[in-house]
């Protein structure tokens, strides 16, 4: 099996985009579609401004097992109607959780959550909705397997921006000794910044490993530059819509999956040590105007060995590795976008890098 460092490294495992650009949208949805069946499911929920759907069903003390996707999307809250169309999508194919004697009588259960993009378009009622979310899970299922994840402005990241610096879609994966696969897909997106104001250096590049190339001063004193000129702009498009000029609200979602076979329990226990990946690649993280949120995934093709019992370490320290990796790929694959509502500058086009 060729590797691409993408959430679809991860056997069975497809991912989607559908994109809204242009007419005042900036927004879109991304769906991680999971192979007939279902994958073993589980969330945890650091911000404090969340919008989400069907997580309730994740905790491992309730009925679900098992889910056929999960819907990452923008639009905050109003978003959340993407799931509808994915839910739709899966009825038709009889996946879900089945509630009758026909075998077309399934509830697909559509675990979501949304960023917050609202009018970075230039149109605040601009959002995703059923449709999107159809597209976006057709667009998985359509695709071969393994083939790698769209990174940068596409579907839920196409709004995405990271502290004053386009964000969007990232993704990576690790191959263990062990064989198993480890991946992550992650929307960055957040009220605090990925990039080192001292430096110019991106966060999540102190902890790849090996020594950080730091931009020349005079690159970043010019970046620094840029992007205050940005942000003043950003401001004025934002008070202008709103009539005022409140902080933005924001959020970073990931999606952390490996072919281990973990219950629900230890799929809950990898989704929260995952979010130490996103407190290495994003300063300050978990803001009360961000709804953080990692979602895991778990296949079930390679059994933990039963008499190792701290064999689940290794996956839960490299499901934090790939959000920090995902997260400088979103960073790096960015592209820079200027709206009616905004202008908002890729690092690349910043640091030249």
């Amino acid at each position: 099996m060729t590797t691409h460092s993408s959430l679809t490294d991860v056997p069975g495992l497809r991912v989607g985009h559908a994109t809204l650009t242009g007419e005042g949208r900036l927004t879109g949805t991304t769906v991680v579609l999971a192979p007939p069946g279902g994958a073993v499911a589980a969330v945890d929920v650091r911000g404090g401004g969340p919008g989400t759907r069907e997580t309730d069903a994740l905790d491992p003390r309730n009925l679900v097992q098992r889910v056929e996707a999960v819907v990452l999307t923008g639009g905050s809250a109003y978003g959340l109607d993407s799931a509808a169309g994915v839910m739709a999508w899966l009825e038709e194919q009889g996946r879900g959780v089945r509630v009758g004697p026909d075998p077309s009588h399934v509830v697909p259960v559509v675990p979501a959550a949304c960023v917050f993009d609202l009018g970075r378009g230039g149109d605040f009622t601009a959002r995703p909705d059923a449709v999107t979310g159809r597209a976006a899970v057709e667009a998985a299922a359509g695709s071969e397997p393994f083939t790698p994840v769209e990174e940068g402005n596409v579907g839920a990241g196409t709004g995405a921006v990271v502290g004053k610096v386009k964000g969007g879609i990232g993704s990576a994966s690790v191959r263990l000794d062990s064989g198993i696969t480890v991946a992550a897909l992650v929307v960055a997106n957040a009220a605090g910044s990925g990039v080192d104001a001292g430096t110019g250096a991106l966060y999540g590049r102190y902890f790849e490993g090996r020594p950080v190339s730091y931009p020349d001063p005079g690159v970043h004193e010019e970046a620094t530059r840029r992007l205050a000129e940005a942000a003043s702009v950003s401001a004025s498009a934002a008070a202008s819509a709103a009539g005022s000029g409140p902080p933005p609200l924001n959020t970073t979602l990931a999606v952390v999956a490996t072919d281990a076979a973990l219950s629900k329990a230890q799929a809950q226990k990898l989704a929260g040590t995952s979010h130490d990946g996103m407190a290495r690649a994003v300063r300050p993280v978990h803001l009360l105007n961000d709804g953080d949120t990692v979602f895991a995934l778990a296949t079930g093709e390679h059994s933990l060995a039963a008499d190792a019992p701290l064999a689940l370490n290794e996956i839960l320290a490299a499901g934090a590795d790939m959000v920090t990796a995902a997260i400088v790929r979103a960073l790096l694959a960015a592209e820079s976008v200027e709206t009616p509502g905004g202008k908002f500058p890729s690092y690349r086009d910043l640091y030249g890098t």
